[in-house]
């Protein structure tokens, strides 16, 4: 396990239900869960997730799985419409990692198209997640504003270059914690638990990812 001193997990209906008071007694200060995919899809298990993470006092973060062929509109709708956010929330975050065929301008400036859209809604910018390939072919110089969360599975932490740096890093995706049957994600966040709170929804934000 990486040192790092904020640690967290992300999960989907693929890790089935949850025992979120077990999972709160271990070393977790975060979770992110998936709430929706494409432009009518919502997971399984998001509310019971998103309810249960904030009954535990832990930080809790929603997902939405981008199609970049698919309506821009209806994909930020889905998620408006399934994510109600409150005050000591983390960002929305948008979960690329598939083109799906869409050229390399479409993705980027759907991408950009997703993140305006919520970030209007919720008055706080998105988290963009991706892995490494995805982020130096379409994010890389194209989204400096907004806090990265990045997939290696590795334990040197990513270099993304430009003197980019990433909020959120995923490195593994076969973590097993009390609690969950099966394997889980785990993730470290780069800064303090202080400045984990000061990403969160708020009135004055005080963290900046740059």
């Amino acid at each position: 396990m990486p040192y790092f001193e904020v640690h967290g997990i992300d999960v989907s209906h693929y890790q089935a239900r949850v025992n979120w008071d077990t999972i709160a007694s271990q070393k977790i200060d975060f979770a992110f869960v998936k709430a929706t995919e494409g432009e009518n899809h919502a997971d399984s298990l998001f509310a019971d997730n998103w309810s249960d993470i904030k009954r535990v006092g832990l930080k809790r973060g929603a997902y939405h799985f981008f199609r970049p062929r698919s309506s821009v509109l209806k994909q930020a709708q889905n998620f408006i419409k399934n994510v109600k956010m409150e005050e000591g929330d983390l960002p929305p975050v948008l979960d690329v990692e598939v083109a799906d065929g869409a050229s390399d301008e479409l993705v980027i400036k759907r991408v950009r198209t997703w993140v305006e859209i919520i970030e209007a809604h919720y008055k706080i910018k998105p988290i963009i997640y991706t892995n490494l390939k995805f982020f130096n072919r379409y994010i890389d110089g194209n989204f400096r504003e907004y806090p990265i969360w990045i997939a290696r599975y590795n334990t040197n932490q990513p270099y993304l270059g430009n003197e980019q740096e990433w909020d959120f890093w995923q490195y593994g995706n076969r973590g097993e914690l009390k609690g969950i049957d099966g394997f889980v994600d785990f993730n470290v966040f780069k800064g303090s638990l202080l400045e984990l709170e000061s990403l969160c929804l708020s009135n004055e934000p005080t963290y900046s990812a740059r």
